[in-house]
């Protein structure tokens, strides 16, 4: 019957439920010969099965000195804090979770791509201010005021992933044991084998040389007193104050 000659939608919905209950559910269906109406007495809807939840793709990579972890061909940056630790790496198809035990401490967009670096700028700022703040420590410039070898080292100690005020401390302390020359030397060795770390550099000079002076650079109660650095003199300061003093007696 067509829906116009209905003048309310409630007696259209009469209409189909009464035809349902008398005729299509009570007449012999086709495929099944049976009753509807008595095959569905017995037969009970099951539920629908639970919502499939994504499985989700886990690793425990490493961060690298790149604060970054390897996932999947690509590297994904991380807070630079975390550099050296094992985290916790979630993916699924789109998205990809870091997580520091239970917290969760960055996320990316997940790259099909191979080969490439998706970074936070944040996690890229953070890093350039605990360079700029490292090389604002007394001990650390004055290591980068002996020389470009220096300031080339330095850049690379991040690498060996030892404390980098120590290991500067340590090296400043063979300057007084072997001399600039002598540390400058073993440096640039150091650098072409790329051997990173106070002591890959005191095992150099004690391969080679003996250091300059016999003892130790006098220890004092207050330790910011020993950290002072003093620059190294040269013999050409000297011979300029000896030739002013022949022309003027």
């Amino acid at each position: 019957m067509p829906l116009r000659q209905f003048n309310d939608l409630g007696d259209l919905q009469a209409q189909v439920l009464d035809w349902l209950d008398k005729v299509a559910n009570a007449r012999i269906h086709q495929t099944t010969a049976e009753v509807p109406k008595e095959r569905f007495q017995t037969v009970e809807l099951r539920p629908l099965p639970p919502q499939v939840i994504e499985p989700l793709e886990t690793e425990n990579p490493m961060v690298h000195k790149d604060f970054a972890v390897k996932f999947d061909g690509n590297s994904y940056t991380t807070p630079p804090w975390a550099i050296g630790r094992k985290l916790t790496l979630k993916a699924d198809q789109h998205t990809i979770w870091i997580y520091h035990k239970d917290k969760r401490i960055c996320s990316h967009r997940r790259s099909w791509e191979r080969k490439k670096r998706i970074e936070n700028p944040t996690h890229v700022e953070q890093v350039k201010k605990l360079k700029r703040r490292q090389w604002q420590n007394k001990e650390i410039a004055t290591f980068a005021s002996l020389g470009e070898e220096f300031r080339q080292y330095l850049e690379m100690l991040p690498s060996s992933n030892l404390p980098l005020k120590k290991q500067v401390s340590n090296l400043l302390d063979l300057k007084d044991q072997y001399g600039v020359k002598s540390l400058s030397w073993a440096i640039l060795k150091a650098l072409r084998f790329k051997a990173f770390g106070a002591d890959y550099i005191e095992n150099i000079l004690n391969q080679e040389m003996i250091p300059v002076t016999n003892h130790l650079p006098v220890k004092l109660k207050n330790e910011a007193l020993n950290r002072i650095r003093l620059s190294e003199p040269t013999l050409n300061d000297y011979d300029a104050i000896a030739l002013k003093r022949r022309r003027h007696p």
